[in-house]
């Protein structure tokens, strides 16, 4: 099975709406949303079924007991984090701050504290048995986005539909969750927009690609609002080899759709016409050999 991720160097650019495209035109059976912090491709790509809702666990989190502690202070003395805190009395670890390093379990003279297991988000996974949706979402305040792309993803292979293309909304950016994306994919699609900080991160997630060998290609979405950026990020992909999909128009009619939970081709626009051709020219290089 091919994997197709879409990817962007900010958020803003248009990569869900292009990916909610993809899906659509090539009646994806399999696809899944790995932007884990604020997913939103069911908001357009509606599902039939309820989904299956799994914990996760991310790293874990110190414990005091109240009972065993002897309020000798260490604990509060060693962590870094300044997680521990005295009220009245009685110490307690902020759940926010704690990293789970275990450094206050190590220093507690009468084992007082313990790391317990903590739910950092959840896991959804759509199966009508016809296609497969995988996505999650993280809990506020937890740092363990890039486990929880790698869970998406092993959702989205754990059972076999018989598809033999998956594609992949990603995260904004180059953090963790964009890295733990591009881990096994076949082809990154970069949306990029014709501004000075949209070439600046579209060379930022070329790079991070490129550090993993993996293969990208690039289209501008809004190319019309800037003419000038747009021909310069069309010259940098030619200089770095880099195969170049397409351009896609300002088109209102794109947000009205967007706002009414279609996508871009279940309307007939300007938008949605030019994303048909970076569809058609993005499947030519990721069937490629």
């Amino acid at each position: 099975m091919k994997q197709l991720l879409i990817l962007s160097g900010k958020g803003g650019t248009g990569k869900t709406t292009l990916a909610s495209a993809f899906i659509k035109m090539a009646q994806a059976k399999v696809y899944a949303d790995c932007d884990v912090d604020a997913p939103n491709l069911h908001l357009v790509l509606k599902q039939s079924v309820k989904p299956q809702v799994n914990d996760f666990f991310g790293m874990p989190k110190a414990e005091i007991n109240p009972t065993l502690c002897a309020k000798c202070h260490r604990c509060l003395e060693h962590c870094r984090f300044e997680a521990i805190s005295v009220n009245d009395g009685s110490y307690r670890v902020d759940s926010f701050a704690c990293e789970g390093c275990g450094v206050c379990e190590m220093v507690c003279p009468v084992r007082a504290i313990t790391l317990k297991p903590h739910i950092a988000g959840e896991l959804m996974l759509y199966d009508n048995k016809e296609s497969l949706f995988s996505t999650a979402l993280l809990k506020m305040g937890s740092g363990t986005s890039g486990m929880l792309v790698t869970e998406v993803k092993k959702q989205m292979k754990a059972v076999d539909v018989g598809a033999d293309l998956a594609i992949i909304d990603g995260s904004p950016g180059i953090g963790c969750p964009v890295i733990a994306s591009i881990s096994g994919v076949d082809l990154v699609l970069i949306v990029a927009e014709p501004s000075v900080s949209g070439i600046s991160d579209l060379e930022r997630i070329i790079k991070t690609a490129q550090t993993f060998h993996t293969k990208t290609a690039v289209c501008v979405n809004k190319f019309d609002t800037n003419l000038k950026k747009t021909e310069a990020i069309m010259a940098y992909c030619k200089e770095q080899d880099i195969p170049y999909m397409g351009n896609i128009p300002y088109d209102e009619n794109a947000v009205k759709a967007i706002n009414q939970g279609l996508t871009i081709v279940d309307i007939v626009c300007d938008a949605g016409l030019a994303a048909q051709e970076v569809f058609n020219n993005t499947l030519e290089v990721l069937l490629k050999k």
